[in-house]
């Protein structure tokens, strides 16, 4: 099970690469979670498939608007310059390529930027939702999500064995272990987590990726 220390050095190292200026969607689960490490006053669009362009941060409950939630059925709130609009209009915005960054959970990765996050065959699923089109449509496409499966089992492989949302389209993979990319169909290894050895890190992870030959830096 992946420590409480572990996901926040996650989240925040995610957090990092949600620049000034970018227009941003941030997928159900996990890639949610890292909205509440960007800056309040940093000058990002956060983008939600049912209709939001300006998404604010999270609110309870006892604080939410209960007519405005984001596309994982979250209370958010509006911040300056708020933009509200139907579905086509939406999916307008990111089938044209105006998302600098999707960040997106997933169930398996491999190690060529295959994505597969939208079912798990024999058990329930409501439908790809907006992941097949986020993942095939905006820019840059980011995985967050944990290491391993709750069996331990690695969630990062040779290749997909589930059903996939995208063939090729990851360009960077944050983990409560690791941050790899992925550049022309290959695995890189670019940071490593705090208190996580490479010994450990290999044995989390089935597929081969490459060790760059400087020191690597730490989240």
């Amino acid at each position: 099970m992946m420590s409480s220390d572990a996901k926040e050095r996650m989240l925040r190292r995610a957090a990092k690469d949600i620049l000034s200026g970018m227009t941003v969607n941030l997928g159900i689960g996990l890639p949610t979670e890292v909205l509440q490490y960007v800056a309040p006053d940093m000058p990002v669009c956060l983008h939600s498939e049912n209709g939001i362009a300006g998404v604010g941060p999270s609110r309870s409950y006892d604080e939410a608007d209960r007519n405005l939630i984001d596309a994982g059925g979250a209370y958010v709130s509006k911040v300056a310059g708020t933009a509200f609009f139907d579905s086509a209009v939406s999916f307008s915005i990111v089938r044209s390529g105006r998302l600098d960054l999707t960040m997106l959970g997933a169930f398996e990765v491999a190690a060529n930027g295959d994505l597969a996050n939208w079912i798990i065959p024999g058990k329930f699923s409501p439908g790809m939702g907006g992941a097949i089109e986020l993942a095939q449509k905006a820019r840059q496409v980011a995985v967050v999500m944990m290491h391993t499966d709750r069996k331990g089992n690695p969630k990062i492989l040779p290749q997909c064995t589930l059903p996939l949302t995208a063939k090729g389209r990851v360009n960077r993979i944050y983990t409560d272990m690791a941050l790899f990319d992925v550049r022309d169909g290959t695995l890189h290894l670019v940071e490593i987590a705090d208190g996580v050895s490479l010994d450990e890190l290999k044995a989390a992870t089935a597929a081969d990726f490459t060790i760059p030959d400087h020191d690597l830096p730490v989240f």
